[in-house]
């Protein structure tokens, strides 16, 4: 790595603050370090957001769930508020990232194989910054690529749970990313599926799939749609249609375990 100087800051306002030059935003660092080691970055200055308490914690308010930003995957695994969200979070990395991977940090990177960013998607989440509040709709916006802007940081993650949801990877083995994800979730106006893993331009919404299941949720009325293999990912792990293949049936086997 490189050499660089380090802040710690123990509010959200002195984070923002902190921002400036060729400063870097850091999480839970799952993704950042390995990029510094690798030296695929340059920062001057790391922001470390792991002394903000404010930004920690879950909280539940009726049918919503708010997520502080800093809040760790093994945290949100062990809440079950929102079950599906919490078997998601269970299954990202291994101990060691779950005990420091963040929330906040995986919906920033948006990583085109993570989890969390299908979860966003597919529950109609708000992403709660430092300056407003956008929906997943809008803040996912391609691969590596959201609606944040220069000195923004993900602060929450607020999720309204659904009536049924449930969330299938297809693992990589050797990184425990998704190959394919599929989370699914129906509330009482409709379905929504959200894809990862498979898209080149990341995570996306199957709305044909949306459509059939919300006339009917059951895995027959998947049974006359295909996904298409244009602008799906091809690499060593799997070629296109392998990976449209494996949508249909994630999608599949999340709609039963949802029922």
């Amino acid at each position: 790595m490189y050499a660089f100087d380090i802040e710690r800051p123990a509010t959200i306002g002195e984070a923002v603050s902190a921002l400036t030059g060729e400063a870097m935003v850091l999480s839970g660092g799952q993704t950042l370090i390995p990029t510094l080691k690798s030296r695929l970055a340059d920062p001057g200055k790391l922001v470390s957001l792991s002394g903000i308490g404010e930004m920690k914690g879950i909280g539940l308010s009726g049918r919503d769930l708010q997520i502080g930003g800093g809040t760790v995957h093994a945290d949100v695994a062990a809440d079950g508020s929102y079950k599906a969200l919490s078997e998601l979070a269970s299954n990202i990395g291994d101990p060691a990232v779950r005990s420091r991977g963040t929330i906040g940090g995986s919906i920033a990177n948006n990583d085109p194989a993570a989890c969390y960013p299908a979860a966003a998607l597919a529950s109609g989440a708000i992403i709660v910054t430092n300056t407003r509040e956008i929906a997943a709709d809008d803040y996912f916006q391609g691969m590596f690529e959201t609606a944040l802007n220069e000195g923004e940081i993900v602060t929450a993650v607020k999720f309204p749970i659904p009536d049924a949801a449930n969330y299938q990877k297809f693992v990589q083995p050797a990184s425990r990313f998704a190959l394919v994800g599929v989370f699914v979730a129906k509330y009482a106006d409709g379905v929504r599926v959200a894809v990862t893993g498979a898209s080149n331009e990341g995570v996306h919404r199957w709305t044909a799939a949306e459509e059939a299941l919300t006339a009917n949720f059951s895995v027959s009325a998947l049974e006359g749609l295909s996904v298409s293999a244009d602008n799906l990912i091809s690499d060593l792990h799997g070629s296109p249609e392998y990976r449209a293949h494996l949508i249909k049936v994630m999608t599949g086997r999340a709609v039963t375990a949802a029922s």
